[in-house]
């Protein structure tokens, strides 16, 4: 940091024991609103990990009016206004907005992380106080942390016994498929595919890697904003269930202009056929990935998949080629 500047927080090490009570009482109003932001998430999908994280937002919410009473009895009704990005070094939340779009899965993952940090957390403030009673609370906090796990597991066996957990995994599931996967691998075998002929055409026409480079990029770049914009606009996802328009263009465009770069970006080399040969490799390997999701997201038979998508390609390749040539 440059001499005589600040940047403005706290050290967790410098807080009073006032302020490491407000902190934590912020930590846990905070820590219950993203846990009932997320069962409002996921209410309509998965009702039964939505009452997971509601009774978890509720025991965060009694931390905090134990943290209260305490504070009150110390230090008056006032509390200062400290809150996590106040303090350097403090572990921060995930956006929620970023969480709720990675789905149930993420969710799950990121309140376990949610409570092993706050578990370190009030250890450390634990070790800071001087107060017998605050001592033991702050204590009695980590261990309340650290068994929330247990809790959520409690939880989850009340509320997603049976057949729910498994039933709402492979609703996630099919949710990923059809806003991420299915977009995606359509994206990506347009861009891999449908590139093929004008980028090699124009190799094998011209033998100069620049106008290849140059019509690769036009072709993989326009194709993907095409293909993005497509898939936006034909589903609302309301009726359909694929989910969000937006979510699921931005799939497809990006995986429409990776798949046509794949094949153009070897003419970034100078020498034609050291460029030529690697973007014949790129090919191979695209196809083949193509191959290898449709099988694992798409449970098309391998052989089946192999037939369609290397063979298609290898006629797109075949026709480029012949008509450059020509």
């Amino acid at each position: 940091m440059i001499p005589g500047l600040t940047t403005g927080r706290r050290r967790f090490s410098d807080l009073s024991e006032q302020e490491v009570l407000a902190l934590a009482i912020s930590n846990e109003e905070d820590d219950a609103r993203i846990y009932r932001q997320y069962a409002e998430a996921l209410r309509e999908a998965y009702p039964a990990s939505a009452k997971v994280f509601e009774e978890m937002a509720v025991e965060e919410n009694e931390h905090r009016r134990r943290l209260i009473e305490v504070h009150k009895r110390r230090f008056g009704d006032v509390i200062p206004l400290i809150r996590r990005e106040h303090v350097s070094g403090f572990y921060a939340r995930n956006p929620v907005w970023l969480i709720e779009n990675l789905g149930l899965e993420r969710m799950r993952a990121e309140a376990h992380e949610m409570e092993r940090q706050a578990e370190q957390f009030y250890r450390k403030a634990a070790d800071r106080s001087s107060d017998a009673e605050t001592r033991k609370l702050l204590g009695d906090l980590a261990a309340a942390e650290a068994g929330h796990n247990v809790l959520a597991g409690d939880l989850e066996a009340k509320y997603l016994g049976g057949e729910a957990r498994d039933e709402e995994d492979r609703s996630a599931r099919r949710q990923f498929v059809l806003t991420w996967v299915q977009p995606g691998l359509a994206g990506l075998m347009d861009g891999s595919v449908s590139t093929l002929a004008p980028i090699f055409a124009t190799a094998f026409a011209t033998q100069d890697t620049r106008t290849t480079l140059l019509v690769g990029l036009a072709a993989s770049i326009g194709a993907g904003i095409s293909m993005g914009f497509t898939e936006a606009a034909s589903d609302d996802g309301e009726l359909s269930g694929r989910g969000s328009p937006v979510k699921r263009g931005f799939a497809s465009g990006v995986m429409t202009t990776l798949g046509g770069l794949g094949h153009a970006l070897p003419y970034l080399i100078t020498d034609f056929w050291t460029a030529t040969t690697l973007a014949i490799i790129v090919v191979f390997v695209e196809l083949w990935a193509i191959v290898w999701i449709q099988n694992k997201f798409m449970d098309t038979p391998f052989g089946r998949a192999t037939f369609q998508v290397v063979l298609g390609g290898a006629l797109v390749f075949a026709a480029g080629a012949l008509i450059g040539a020509g």
